[in-house]
């Protein structure tokens, strides 16, 4: 009498060199597909204004220009004094923001800490039912004072409930309660113990609220539209927001004045694409470097025995 073979899962999960072959085309294609978007967007950023008109979206243009980007740079100091302002709020919102959701995150994934469940309800309450636009405003510019304020940029977005429900999910499958009590019994402090135990631990979790947090701050542009009357603290965002409506404005001006050179010499296409990679290029370099966090972050699910 035959044996029957037992199929394991090693079994399941391998599979033939044909499968792997087209699995692999499968997945190359759609990373193709991702990559390929701004690889059109950059190629028509530098392509000539009156070929976008005459011929249309080229792969390859007939002509190739800097014009978009020169028109860019005739905006004088006013860009970079805007890149900078972006990076210092997002680099300082980011560390507000990772040390608050991780500490708070931390404090109610404990199941010794009492209140854990009355200030995850209050999380949630707040995530569920936010204030609405016109009393943040009100506390932002009456309360707090912070009308034409750099940090009016940062504090309405220094919190986040989301992030709080990524950590604690981390935090209670991926810090053993093992651990921390031993820290404990060694005489540890609360706060020498998450310094030097639960934060190496969780480096995946926070670089994944991490980079949510800083595409949201680098992204952001309705705070400066709402808090911000001078130029003094415009983010890039929101300035390149401003150079698209004033291109439209500026061109239909030159066209109804008569001066029709004029307004076909403005890259109105051209400047949008522009826009589109001086906006996304920064933080699509930044990406790389959280890839490997991100990732397990994302994934893992439990403790590893």
């Amino acid at each position: 009498m035959r044996k029957k073979k037992t199929v394991t899962a090693e079994d399941i999960r391998k599979f033939s060199s044909g499968t792997n072959l087209f699995f692999n085309i499968v997945l190359g294609i759609f990373a193709l597909s991702c990559v390929l978007p701004f690889v059109f967007i950059i190629i028509l950023s530098l392509t000539k204004e009156t070929d976008i008109t005459q011929f249309g979206y080229q792969f390859w243009p007939k002509h190739w220009s800097l014009g978009s980007y020169q028109y860019l740079g005739n905006m004088g100091g006013q860009i970079f004094k805007s890149l900078a302002v972006t990076i210092f709020v997002t680099v300082v919102g980011t560390v507000i923001n990772t040390t608050f959701v991780s500490t708070y995150a931390y404090a109610i994934s404990r199941p010794n800490f009492k209140f854990a469940r009355f200030f995850t309800i209050f999380a949630l309450i707040s995530l569920l039912f936010t204030p609405g636009m016109v009393p943040t405003y009100l506390v932002v510019t009456k309360m707090l004072g912070l009308q034409d304020n750099v940090w009016s940029l940062i504090l309405p977005m220094s919190f986040s409930v989301w992030n709080v429900l990524i950590m604690r999910t981390f935090y209670m499958t991926s810090v053993p309660e093992a651990i921390v009590e031993s820290a404990r019994m060694d005489g540890a402090s609360e706060f020498r113990t998450f310094r030097s135990i639960v934060v190496p631990l969780a480096v995946p979790g926070i670089a994944t609220i991490s980079l949510f947090t800083t595409l949201s701050y680098w992204n952001d542009w309705f705070n400066a539209l709402l808090y911000m009357s001078s130029s003094t603290w415009i983010p890039l965002q929101y300035l390149l927001v401003k150079i698209q409506n004033d291109i439209s404005v500026l061109a239909q001006q030159a066209a109804q004045g008569g001066a029709t050179q004029i307004a076909n010499q403005i890259p109105q296409e051209g400047m949008r694409f522009a826009v589109v990679v001086v906006a996304t290029l920064p933080i699509a370099i930044t990406y790389p470097f959280f890839q490997k966090y991100f990732v397990k972050g994302m994934t893992i699910g439990g403790v590893k025995g």
